[in-house]
C-alpha cells in the first residue's frame, strides 16, 4: 500500500511544479489578458456564462482555480464570497496579489491544497457551506469522479 501512497504522492508533486512553472508565463499570456482583468474584463467564456447561474449574494468554492482570474471574476459578479483552491503555491500568491489589486480581498480567499486535502482547510461552521461548486471544464481531467 505505501508504493500506491508513495506513487500519488510523486505524482501530486510534479503536477505541483508543473503548474508552478506555468504561472509566470500564463500571467503574462494574451491568452488570460491579466491587464485587461485589472481593468476590468471578465475572465468567463461564453460557455461559462451560459451555463452559470446568477452568483449574487452567493458563497462559492472553486476548484483548480489556478490564479484566481475566474474565482475573482465571481466575486465581482456579486458572489458574497469565493473561495479558490489549487495545487500551485505559485499561483496561490499570484491570486492573492491580483486580489489586493482588484480590491477583492475581502470577498475572496484562496487555499493553496490538493482539492482532495480539502477537508482539512474547511471547518463545517454555517460559514463554510458553499451555494455552488465552480470548476472549469479545462482542469476535470484531474477530478477523480
Amino acid at each position: 500500500m505505501t508504493d500506491n501512497n508513495d506513487a500519488a504522492a510523486s505524482y501530486v508533486d510534479i503536477n505541483r511544479r508543473l503548474w508552478n512553472d506555468k504561472v509566470d508565463y500564463h500571467v503574462t499570456s494574451p491568452m488570460y489578458n491579466v491587464d485587461g482583468f485589472v481593468s476590468g474584463d471578465d475572465s468567463l467564456n461564453k460557455i461559462e456564462n451560459d451555463l452559470l447561474e446568477d452568483v449574487k449574494g452567493k458563497r462559492i468554492l472553486h476548484l483548480q482555480c489556478h490564479f484566481g482570474l475566474d474565482s475573482l471574476s465571481l466575486a465581482r459578479r456579486g458572489a458574497k464570497h469565493v473561495t479558490g483552491v489549487d495545487l500551485s503555491n505559485q499561483a496561490i500568491d499570484k491570486a492573492r496579489e491580483l486580489a489586493q489589486i482588484t480590491n477583492l480581498k475581502e470577498s475572496t480567499r484562496f487555499i493553496c491544497c490538493n482539492i482532495y486535502d480539502l477537508q482539512e482547510h474547511l471547518s463545517c461552521d454555517q460559514d463554510e457551506l458553499f451555494d455552488i461548486v465552480f470548476t472549469s471544464y479545462g482542469v476535470t481531467i484531474y477530478l477523480d469522479i
